[in-house]
Formats: C-alpha cells, structure tokens, sequence
C-alpha cells in the first residue's frame, strides 16, 4: 500500500506526462538536445519522486538519500533549461559566458545535499539566480519579438505558480489538496506549455542570430 497516495500518483502522473512530451519534441535546431535533456530529467525526477512518495519515504536511512538524489536530479534539470533558453536566444555562441553562473547554484545544492539538508527552501535559494537569468533572457527575448517569447514566459509562469502551491500550504488548500500533490498537477500544466512553447517554433536556428545582433 502507498505510504503518500495522492502524492505518488500525482507524481507518477506527472513522470508519465513528461516522458510522452519528450518523444513529440522537435530534433531540429541548436538548443533541441538541451530541451530534450531537461524534459527527459523532469520525466526520471517525477518518476522517482513517485516511488519516493509511494515506499520510500518510511524506509530509514533510504528516505533521506533517495530525497537528497532527487532535489539534485532537480537543480540537474534546471541546468540544462538554462542551457537550452540560452542556446535558443543568444545562440551557441554566447552559452560559455553563462556557465561559471550555473556552476555556483550546482555546486552549492550539491554541497547543501551532501551534508544533510537537501529541501526545496534550499532548491530555490540555490537555483533564484539561475531561474532569474532565464526569465530576464525570455523577457528580453519576447521584447525583441521572439517567436517563443510569450509562450515560454506563460509557462514559467505557471510553473512559479505551481511551485508557490508547495511553498504556500494554504493555496494547496483551497483546491483540497496536500502541497506536494497540487505542486505535481501544476506541474503537468507548466510542463505542457513549455512543451508548446518549444514545438511551435522547432528550433528556428535563425532566431537566435538575429536576437544577438539586435542586442549587440
């Protein structure tokens, strides 16, 4: 029997979604690996978080390492959403100069979780600068007319959002749902506007150039 029911099958519903979204992904353009990374970690992360959720949470001593595998497998995902953003607004070109800056928030959670605290309070001190670097390149990316601009903002939106129903347990609340559940299904619909947000464009390598000499 589940140890946290609603949690591990909205997990497991999540998991489920993402790996369907990654193999409709379009394979063309510069920054396709790294949205096909970042989707098929997002997968494995929610799939492990279900088994996390189901059983693992009350073994001793496995609950606090597989919690500890699961939050870096997060800040893992985030790395490869920077790269991706920063492919497909700057162009490869530029990726270099950004990551020294992912490489502090990476190194930091790793050394939080190696000692024994890994917690989302820790994800999101860790990985603000990082996700600040990504909404500043997609906003100023939608300022200049890019393709993908407005999509991609409305779906860190509703992911901010989604994270807010973890962060705040009284909003989890008001839809009837412990924090961790309501964090997953909002989940599946960030992951789904991000998913438009990539698809619609397949890549468009030249976007990416022309957004460099604009802001040059």
């Amino acid at each position: 029997m589940l140890v946290q029911p609603a949690a591990s099958l909205t997990d497991l519903a999540l998991g489920l979604v993402t790996l369907y979204l990654v193999r409709r992904l379009p394979r063309d353009g510069a920054a396709s690996r790294y949205w096909h990374a970042a989707f098929a970690w997002a997968a494995v992360t929610a799939l492990a978080g279900a088994a996390y959720h189901g059983v693992l949470v009350r073994v001793r001593g496995l609950n606090q390492l597989s919690w500890a595998v699961m939050s870096s497998m997060v800040v893992v995902v985030v790395s490869f959403l920077l790269a991706a953003t920063v492919v497909q607004v700057l162009g490869r070109g530029r990726a270099v100069v950004f990551w020294p800056l992912r490489s502090v928030g990476l190194v930091a959670y790793v050394v939080i979780a190696a000692t024994g605290h890994p917690s989302i309070t820790a994800i999101m001190w860790c990985e603000s600068l990082t996700m600040a670097c990504v909404l500043a390149l997609w906003t100023w990316a939608w300022l200049h007319r890019h393709p993908m601009g407005r999509a991609m903002l409305i779906a860190i939106g509703a992911s901010i959002a989604a994270a807010m129903l973890r962060l705040v347990p009284a909003a989890a609340a008001l839809v009837r749902l412990d924090p961790d559940s309501a964090y997953h299904l909002g989940q599946i619909g960030g992951m789904v506007l991000l998913f438009h947000a990539v698809a619609r464009t397949g890549g468009r390598p030249d976007v990416a150039g022309r957004l460099s000499h604009a802001g040059s």
